[in-house]
């Protein structure tokens, strides 16, 4: 009985892993601004990733391999935030087409202030 109440947990965060990876590729394809695809990808890397590996952990139990799964997840946490930060000035400073989407305060400081 107990093994069943493991199956079922474990496959219910995997399930939502994969409901998270699916609905951040929805985003990337149905928004067209770059920051909200960013926005909806960073979502996928970060739920999904981290529920998909959490159901592997507690699937195969504590030994090595779930501490290099935990290492993954670390690694991840800490490059998507700087990729993410890098792909967004970018697009600040070479879209000539930014002001529609955002807007800029006053003193010409280029932090966004608010995505429409």
């Amino acid at each position: 009985m107990g093994e069943w109440i493991h199956f079922w947990i474990v496959a219910a965060i995997l399930v939502c892993g994969i409901a998270a990876f699916i609905l951040a590729a929805a985003g990337v394809f149905k928004f067209g601004f770059v920051m909200n695809r960013m926005h909806a990808s960073g979502l996928g890397d970060s739920l999904g990733l981290g529920c998909v590996v959490l159901s592997l952990i507690i699937a195969s139990g504590l030994d090595l391999t779930s501490l290099k799964l935990c290492l993954l997840v670390l690694f991840m946490w800490l490059t998507s935030p700087v990729s993410t930060h890098f792909l967004s000035r970018i697009e600040i400073n070479t879209n000539p087409f930014i002001r529609r989407h955002v807007r800029f305060k006053e003193n010409g400081d280029r932090q966004k202030e608010e995505v429409e």
